[in-house]
């Protein structure tokens, strides 16, 4: 006689959301995930902030149909009372396994060959203009050379983060370290831990660490209850100097963006010597040293200190352009306040993100995050791949009614600065006052 299952309630499922007690649901199965989470390549925050609810469309988004037989060591014993899917998750799914069947996941293209190529090009004519030329203009030059370069790598470690860029996952290490901590000084596993939290927990203010930009931008007035980060364990207070800030964001945002860097060396450096536990640590911080020796040795190669502040300046300002791009994709876009919810996993994707129109001769600018929506629902396809199933998800948001947006790279900025001074200037409301501080008198004194 066949043995009776045995069910728990959502009630009860939810009360295992705690470090040192986390159980998930994956069609319908419950898991216990706790001591996996000290493991998941993942790292432990997407488990947690799934925690407690069903995870399937997730799991489906993030890992290859392989993993599914490592599920049942985790295993309960337990099935979900009134377990039910809905509609758009269904038809979701279904298009996971069909482009499966079609091989998409595992066909990279070449991408990754021409983008090397391409870097290794950038960076000798960079250094051959330092060490070469005596031109002005040309070491300038030289700089925005640079700064392209540190581009084309940030999307190579971008996409080795998600799948498997290179023939095996050495040789896939290899790369993300390379471009990432070596090339560009940005440590891969700081990437990866907050980029993963990101799509996650997409547009959560208090989640997704995307939109934690407290005291200089934010992109909500719900920020101005002081809400806590549950990413970076602290509370973002809008006090009387982020008011300030905030109150002219719109206008400070480009010149901001132009030095965003300087924030991921710092964010790299503090999780690398954090008590943090860092996967292979050694490998992260002896590639941050190859780039703060080899960089600092070029710019000393200039002939004098005007020459190598432009040097790096022209180098930053280029490289704002990228941080710009990631900020059109989300900040014009839908935003909630609380955990993410794996119940809404399609449309919380859809409805956070924002595509950026431009012709195909135009992917290599975009790193082929300019299709935001299909990255998000597919985050392990190359990205040789997102033009072509386009159609396909543009026209299963049509049917559940779902939001597809898009807009061109110019209207994409003007949305940005629109959500941005829309919040500057519900900071300048006084009506509801905040501490404030001299600057912030002086310059909003009228009469």
């Amino acid at each position: 006689m066949a043995e009776s299952r045995k069910y728990i309630s959502k009630a009860e499922l939810e009360t295992h959301k705690k470090p040192g007690d986390l159980w998930i649901s994956i069609q319908g199965k419950i898991y216990d995930v706790t001591e996996w989470s000290k493991e998941h390549p993942g790292g432990s925050l997407p488990l947690l902030n799934l925690a407690g609810q069903d995870a399937t469309d997730a799991f489906v988004a993030y890992h290859p149909t392989s993993a599914w037989q490592y599920l049942d060591k985790f295993f309960t014993g337990y099935y979900l009372k009134d377990y039910s899917v809905s509609e758009a998750s269904k038809d979701y799914r279904k298009l996971v396994a069909e482009f499966s069947k079609m091989g998409l996941f595992e066909k990279k293209g070449h991408v990754t060959c021409i983008s090397l190529c391409f870097i290794t090009f950038l960076f000798c004519i960079s250094v051959y203009g330092v060490l070469c030329c005596e031109s002005v203009w040309v070491h300038l030059f030289s700089g925005g050379l640079m700064g392209f370069l540190w581009i084309q790598s940030g999307w190579i470690g971008h996409d080795s983060g998600h799948y498997v860029v290179m023939s095996n996952k050495k040789f896939n290490r290899f790369t993300q370290i390379l471009t990432g901590n070596c090339l560009a000084g940005i440590s891969i596993g700081w990437w990866k831990w907050n980029h993963n939290a990101h799509h996650i927990a997409c547009n959560s203010l208090d989640y997704d660490p995307d939109l934690q930009h407290m005291p200089f931008f934010v992109v909500s007035s719900k920020f101005f209850r002081s809400l806590t980060s549950c990413f970076y364990e602290r509370k973002m207070n809008f006090d009387s100097v982020s008011r300030f800030l905030v109150s002219y964001q719109h206008l400070t945002f480009y010149p901001v963006m132009c030095f965003a860097r300087i924030n991921l060396f710092a964010q790299s450096f503090i999780l690398l010597f954090s008590k943090r536990n860092v996967p292979n640590r050694g490998q992260e911080i002896l590639g941050l040293l190859v780039y703060w020796i080899w960089y600092p040795l070029l710019v000393s190669c200039l002939p004098s200190w005007g020459e190598r502040v432009i040097f790096v300046l022209a180098s930053f300002v280029v490289t704002g352009i990228q941080h710009i791009q990631f900020c059109l994709n989300h900040f014009s876009s839908n935003v909630y306040v609380g955990p993410p919810s794996g119940n809404d996993w399609f449309e919380k994707q859809t409805g956070g993100t924002l595509n950026i129109l431009c012709s195909s001769w135009m992917d290599w600018f975009h790193g082929g995050l300019q299709f935001q929506v299909e990255h998000h629902l597919f985050p392990r396809l190359p990205r040789c791949h997102l033009r072509k199933i386009s159609p396909f998800v543009k026209e299963l948001c049509k049917k559940h009614k779902l939001p597809y947006n898009s807009a061109s790279f110019w209207k994409a900025n003007a949305m940005t600065l629109k959500t941005l001074k829309t919040a500057a200037l519900q900071a300048r409301d006084l009506t509801n006052p905040v501490p404030k501080n001299l600057v912030w008198e002086a310059v909003n004194t009228h009469g």
